[in-house]
C-alpha cells in the first residue's frame, strides 16, 4: 500500500507555470482577489505588458485602492499602460 500512496502523492503535486508571466498573473490574481470571470484578462495583461509595468500597476492598486473592487482599478491602470506602450511602438 505504501507504493500506491506514494504514486498518488506524486500525481497530486501542482505543475509549475511554464513562463514567468504566468507566475506573475497568478500572484496578481491572488493578491487582488480577481473574480473567476476576469482571470483570463489578467493572463493576457501579464503576457502583453513588461513585468515591471504589471508590478507597478499591482503596487499602485494596493497602495491607492483598499476596497473590494481593487481589481477594477488594476485593469484601469494596466489598460493605460498597454495603450501607452502601443503608441510608443508605433513611433
Amino acid at each position: 500500500m505504501d507504493n500506491l500512496a506514494d504514486i498518488i502523492k506524486a500525481k497530486a503535486t501542482k505543475k509549475a507555470p511554464s513562463y514567468p508571466w504566468q507566475d506573475l498573473a497568478l500572484r496578481v490574481i491572488k493578491d487582488l482577489q480577481i473574480p473567476n470571470f476576469k482571470r483570463n484578462s489578467v493572463f493576457k495583461i501579464c503576457k502583453d505588458l513588461p513585468a515591471h509595468l504589471v508590478e507597478r500597476a499591482l503596487n499602485d492598486t494596493k497602495e491607492l485602492c483598499h476596497n473590494s473592487s481593487a481589481w477594477k482599478y488594476f485593469f484601469k491602470i494596466s489598460t493605460q499602460y498597454l495603450n501607452t506602450q502601443k503608441t510608443d511602438d508605433k513611433k
